[in-house]
């Protein structure tokens, strides 16, 4: 499969305070179709500007939520409904959440795998990660937000057995931050994977804007 980018307005795992500033310098670019952001950064009614400014750009919306207790997660699943994105990614699984979600016609990308700490941390074997994502799936669960690296063991190993395994929208989220592991992303073929930080710090083009380093990002990817 040949994927997609999903660009986050996030640093350090906050949306950043001008996202809407940053999305609007690119918003024409027709190859980047993904966009989103952290429920944390802005408030509410920000946030609801900004995924408006998004859609009304023909771009499709994404809210990662990075928590672990039901209360927080529903708390996250309201935000992304309250705000109309298009997509839930993360929250540990809980079927409450899931009810919430399509009750409300949002689709949900949690998380596979022990997800704990912050930043995250990933644990589990590949077995049992996979085995989670297909016990998932039989109630219903059609996509995963996986941080495949940030596993304590290979990441990129989970990420290739993951992905032959699992018939799913995959995404995988976080630390894609070279042109090397953009080529990993096309040999290992998910759904999608994301990218915030990397941008914001210029991994791509040191001495460009934003913009010129999601040029260089969407540029390399359409290449290929």
């Amino acid at each position: 499969m040949r994927p997609d980018i999903i660009i986050m307005l996030t640093h350090h795992d906050v949306t950043v305070k001008n996202a809407h500033e940053v999305f609007e310098q690119c918003k024409d670019l027709e190859e980047v179709k993904y966009w989103g952001f952290k429920n944390v950064g802005l408030p509410k009614d920000q946030m609801k500007a900004l995924v408006k400014a998004m859609k009304d750009a023909g771009k499709t919306t994404f809210l990662e939520v990075v928590t672990y207790d039901e209360a927080s997660c529903l708390d996250g699943a309201q935000t992304a409904i309250d705000c109309g994105f298009d997509y839930l990614m993360g929250t540990l699984y809980y079927d409450s959440v899931a009810k919430l979600l399509k009750d409300n016609g949002m689709e949900y990308l949690p998380f596979v795998g022990q997800v704990s700490g912050s930043p995250s941390i990933l644990e589990g074997t590949n077995e049992e990660i996979i085995q989670n994502a297909k016990d998932l799936m039989a109630k219903g669960i059609e996509g995963f937000d996986i941080l495949a690296y940030r596993h304590v063991i290979d990441g990129e190993k989970l990420a290739y057995d993951f992905c032959a395994a699992v018939p799913a929208k995959i995404c995988i989220a976080g630390s894609i931050n070279s042109f090397k592991r953009i080529d990993t992303m096309f040999d290992i073929g998910p759904w999608t994977f994301t990218m915030g930080s990397a941008l914001f710090e210029k991994k791509f083009v040191p001495t460009g804007s934003f913009r010129d380093n999601l040029v260089a990002v969407a540029y390399y990817m359409k290449a290929k």
